[in-house]
């Protein structure tokens, strides 16, 4: 684990002197990703400027749960960008060869060798919101809140991240899989809002074949009102712990079935 976290530095200083020869590019992806968030709030405004409330949530309470949905998908974006990469590009130019030829686990390797600073918008967004409705909400608050508000953020983070990691894999057999990651990733956008403006179906979905409804509504729900935390915070455990072996699992079998490909 030392030697991993020493070379996790190595790999992010370097890839940071890169980043610095198109420092505009950096500020722009950054700012482009800020000004998202805003116009989506902005239309949450006008929203909630013609009702008082969404099935009995009330416009801070909605702010928070998007908010809290913001730092999991900005840690991922932030941290395992890279596996974009993968589904798109690294596979089918047969760039993914160097990576076997280094002593290092190959999803540390892929992971870790860059990041995308692009994220810091999200953050940012993510800090003006829970800045904004928290103050506004009657919110319970213990000694264990903060404790297990990191717990659900990590395996929040990591619900997104293994379904990076299940699509990308996809590649080691197609060649390429990068549609597919973003037609997946886009199903977050269902995280963002309570899930019971949802029909059953949809409910079902999000909540236990392709979990991001433990990555956002369940865990800050229970923050809002301080019930159900074996649901809300067990729940988000289990799925970030599931779905990362579940992850782990298909990069392996991928990668015994990989072939090297290129023109």
């Amino acid at each position: 684990m030392k030697r991993y976290l020493r070379l996790h530095r190595i790999f992010v200083v370097q890839y940071l002197k890169k980043l610095m020869e198109y420092k505009v590019d950096f500020l722009l992806g950054a700012i482009g990703l800020l000004i998202t968030q805003a116009i989506q709030i902005l239309f949450l405004g006008i929203i909630f400027s013609q009702i008082p409330s969404l099935i009995g949530y009330t416009f801070p309470q909605i702010l928070f749960i998007y908010g809290f949905s913001l730092i999991p998908k900005s840690l991922d974006h932030l941290l395992t960008d890279n596996l974009w990469m993968v589904g798109y590009r690294i596979v089918r130019k047969g760039e993914f060869d160097k990576y076997l030829t280094r002593p290092i686990n190959t999803l540390f390797h892929v992971i870790s060798e860059n990041f995308c600073v692009d994220a810091f918008g999200e953050m940012l967004s993510c800090i003006l919101l829970l800045g904004y409705s928290v103050p506004q909400l009657d919110m319970p608050f213990h000694w264990y809140t903060i404790p297990l508000a990191l717990v659900a953020v990590v395996f929040a983070t990591l619900i997104y991240t293994s379904l990076k990691i299940m699509t990308a894999a996809i590649a080691f057999w197609t060649k390429a899989s990068g549609h597919i990651i973003h037609m997946l990733y886009m199903v977050n956008d269902f995280s963002k809002y309570p899930v019971t403006i949802y029909n059953k179906a949809v409910q079902t979905i999000i909540t236990y074949v392709i979990p991001f409804a433990f990555t956002a509504y369940y865990p800050a729900s229970y923050f809002l009102t301080g019930k159900d935390p074996l649901f809300c915070i067990g729940g988000t455990v289990i799925a970030g712990t599931v779905m990362f072996t579940l992850a782990v699992l298909v990069w392996n079998r991928g990668l015994r079935a990989y072939e090297s490909a290129g023109s």
